[in-house]
């Protein structure tokens, strides 16, 4: 007869599965073709019980994925069945409203079999650089315009992969050679999580993982309840305008704290935009649930319980709750302000825990290159495709300042410039923090940063702006200064939009200016010994130093005299 495991060896299993779902994520980033996931961990990976609960997640990836990822085996065994799995099957989708929230991103999940039985399932999303249709950019009109869609079926039957659909994929994509390498990879990882939970079933001697299912799930469940419970019981709204596509939006938000769960009600948010900046609900749930799980219970691990307390309500056909066929392919850039939006109605149950407003959104963009049109290419010149994730400045928290050039609440890294130019014929001529982008208060807002790009010799190319804050700069919170805007220009100073596809002709470069997070309480409360620090690494210059925080200029003269002697700064 075998024994129930003990509360200590369920917690050790529980640690392990942690462990199986991190080498899971990290041999997606060690075998992915795209720079997105290799040098921007722009993934998730996660296990689920036989019942499609999720019961632990990586710790590299994105709330987005994650989050949205949580829900979307229930509908991978929905729509397969599970009379029709097999060993070796590996099943696929994009689909935006059962997947991540838009078509660049491909969710792959495998059934894990022991002793002839489905005993739990593994999930993993990547984002990839291309899905054909009008390219990654808010410029399409309905989601069939965006790219290729692929429903959930299966990649693999009983291991064998399906190469009709593999020929589709191929013969509908720009990078095809790319694109299903990182479907290999996708597979593959899934394959090794499997491996380490049947090596930990076997070692525990585990027929199935209802037990430390239910654990995992009873002791997240009633950890978080109990973080709600601790709350003031009561309700507040927020509100928060962005930039938008050719009109600015507004996301309003109701937070109730409600005993046993916290509802998030979007009633008011602004409807549908005619150009793909599009939020799915999966998506906006996604980024409400970690707006509040990180403001109040951040060390419980993210799972199906954990996450349950945390309800959300939106109006279908708003901005945060996009029905097909709305395009969604920027769905990230509406995502990324939610937890801004949710923060601004949070703060007034609860102030003093969460941060100013941030950058929010990546600012990212993708440049098609291709051999100039306007004369004679020279031979080496190629067509390519290079995507590239760029973080502005994260807002000041209530005890420390913000994050430089950081992404919150995406999480996401900032590609190296070297992996960028190794990708295609693309050039950074420049890439460094952005002097007095983080809004002045008791606590700074992280700095944006400046970002100029152009192309190799021979090369003109279309460049898809995904920017935000151009007019609309992140706010600050109980007295703190705004970040900077967000900017962009060619070299020629031909102004330029901040979202959708522009031609940049040869010879071009394109100068940005990323945004910088808000600032926290009154500067004058600030440090001076912050000021003076701040002084003298660069993030402001004299100017701000003196007017925004009244820095003698005695201090400024000590300031400068380190900078001079190159002294260690503390």
């Amino acid at each position: 007869m075998t024994q129930t495991p003990s509360n200590v060896a369920f917690q050790v299993m529980w640690n392990r599965l942690i462990s199986v779902v991190e080498e899971q994520a990290q041999a997606l980033v060690r075998t992915a073709f795209s720079t997105s996931v290799r040098e921007a961990g722009d993934l998730s990976a996660g296990v689920y019980d036989w019942h499609g609960n999720m019961l632990a997640q990586a710790v590299t990836g994105t709330p987005g994925h994650v989050n949205a990822m949580a829900d979307a085996v229930a509908h991978f065994i929905r729509r397969i069945g599970r009379d029709a799995m097999c060993e070796g099957d590996v099943y696929i989708t994009n689909d935006p409203w059962e997947g991540t929230g838009h078509l660049h991103d491909i969710t792959m999940v495998t059934p894990s079999f022991r002793a002839g039985k489905v005993v739990g399932f593994f999930a993993c999303t990547a984002h990839i650089v291309d899905i054909g249709g009008r390219g990654f950019g808010a410029d399409a009109n309905s989601v069939y315009e965006e790219g290729l869609y692929i429903p959930i079926m299966k990649f693999a039957n009983a291991g064998a992969v399906d190469e009709t659909l593999v020929r589709i994929i191929r013969g509908n994509v720009r990078e095809p050679d790319q694109l299903i390498g990182d479907i290999y990879a996708l597979a593959t990882c899934n394959e090794i999580g499997h491996r380490r939970l049947i090596e930990m079933m076997d070692e525990f001697e585990l027929d199935d993982l209802e037990g430390i299912a239910t654990f995992i799930l009873d002791n997240s469940r009633r950890a978080t309840l109990e973080r709600i419970a601790a709350l003031p019981q009561s309700s507040a709204e927020g509100s928060l305008t962005v930039d938008g596509f050719d009109a600015p939006i507004t996301l309003k938000v109701k937070v109730s704290v409600n005993g046993d769960h916290i509802l998030t009600d979007f009633a008011g948010t602004s409807g549908l935009d005619k150009k793909g900046i599009n939020c799915p609900l999966v998506y906006t749930k996604a980024y409400a649930c970690y707006a509040l799980k990180v403001a109040i219970a951040p060390e419980i691990p993210n799972n199906a319980a954990s996450l349950a307390p945390f309800q959300i309500a939106a109006p279908e056909n708003t901005i945060v709750h996009a029905l097909h066929p709305a395009p969604v392919a920027l769905r990230h850039i509406v995502g990324h302000f939610v937890p801004d939006a949710v923060f601004d109605a949070f703060d007034k149950i609860v102030p003093g825990l969460v941060p100013a407003e941030g950058a929010g959104c990546l600012c990212n963009f993708q440049v098609s290159l291709r051999p100039r049109t306007d004369a004679q290419a020279p031979a080496h010149a190629r067509r390519s495709e290079v995507l590239t994730f760029n973080s502005g400045g994260s807002g000041a928290r209530p005890k420390h300042d913000g994050l430089n050039a950081t992404a919150f609440p995406s999480g996401v890294m900032t590609m190296p410039i070297e992996a960028t130019e190794h990708a295609g014929p693309v050039i950074i001529w420049r890439k460094e923090l952005r002097p007095d982008s983080g809004g002045v208060g008791q606590t700074r807002g992280g700095l944006g940063q400046y970002m100029d790009v152009g192309a190799m010799e021979g090369h003109e190319f279309d460049i898809q702006a995904m920017f935000d804050r151009v007019n609309h700069p992140a706010a600050g919170r109980r007295g703190g200064g705004p970040g900077a805007p967000t900017t962009i220009a060619m070299d020629d100073e031909t102004a330029m939009r901040g979202k959708g596809k522009q031609f940049v002709p040869h010879g071009r470069r394109v100068e940005m200016a990323f945004p910088g997070g808000a600032g926290y309480g009154a500067a004058g409360d600030r440090d001076k010994a912050a000021v003076k620090r701040d002084l003298v690494l660069g993030y402001i210059s004299v100017a701000s130093a003196k007017r925004d925080y009244g820095l003698s200029d005695a201090d400024i003269d000590e300031a400068q005299n380190i900078i001079k002697r190159g002294d260690p700064i503390s």
